[in-house]
């Protein structure tokens, strides 16, 4: 790749094709001058583009933080200061990003996702975390779910606020906290999860770097499935 604007030309075009992934690894070698292309992809019109570049940034943040932990550290306090309320701007796909970079590198996963878990707990005493804004709060729940995957440890501390998701008034938000509760065998979340097995809505879900459209319905039915052993009862 060359430099400049041809690269940022490059990683956008390769975000948008079939075989992206391939390109990953070069992504990673190219380490920060990645990154800025990377950034600006969170914002595509596309939502192909825009689940790429998290996947990509996850990649490239993570080889950067076994190279050079600092610079990586440099990146996360810009996906947190984009979600601050003074920052003047609004943080698309910031939450997303950190949770795929925190199932690239421990380290940063150790450091940081207190920072995540954060997003998505209401705590009147520290209202610059919680994102009341409902498509930024989207992008936290799916970056614990994430996190949920590979370090559950980490995730389940959000227990108590994944709960409260299960009862939220966006689709979207519940249906990727049941997803999520899955993912960490949450038998507290049962109940909730009982209630569900007939809502139709549908939501997006990006799950093993592919878009699907499950049904809030369909994410407790599997939720339930992981946590108990077997299929919820039909009412």
């Amino acid at each position: 790749m060359a430099h400049g604007r041809e690269i940022k030309r490059c990683i956008l075009a390769l975000l948008a094709g079939d075989g992206w992934e391939a390109g990953l690894p070069e992504l990673a070698d190219l380490g920060q001058q990645a990154a800025a292309p990377l950034f600006s992809a969170l914002c595509s019109s596309s939502p192909k583009v825009r689940w790429h570049a998290i996947t990509a940034l996850g990649v490239v943040v993570g080889a950067m933080a076994g190279r050079t932990p600092e610079k990586a550290r440099v990146i996360m306090r810009r996906f947190i200061w984009s979600l601050n309320d003074e920052s003047g701007g609004i943080g698309w796909g910031a939450p997303e990003a950190m949770g795929e970079i925190m199932t690239q590198s421990p380290l940063v996963a150790a450091e940081y996702h207190n920072h995540l878990l954060a997003y998505i707990h209401e705590d009147h005493c520290r209202p610059d975390c919680y994102l009341e804004h409902a498509p930024l709060r989207r992008g936290a729940v799916w970056g614990v779910g994430r996190l949920a995957q590979v370090r559950p440890d980490l995730a389940a501390k959000a227990e108590p606020d994944l709960l409260c998701a299960l009862e939220d008034c966006d689709t979207t938000i519940r249906g990727l906290a049941a997803w999520t509760c899955g993912l960490l065998d949450l038998t507290s979340a049962l109940p909730q999860l009982r209630t569900m097995n007939t809502d139709a809505s549908t939501l997006e879900l990006y799950l093993d770097r592919r878009l699907l459209e499950p049904t809030v319905a369909s994410l407790a039915a599997e939720a339930i499935y992981r946590i108990t052993g077997h299929a919820p009862a039909l009412n």
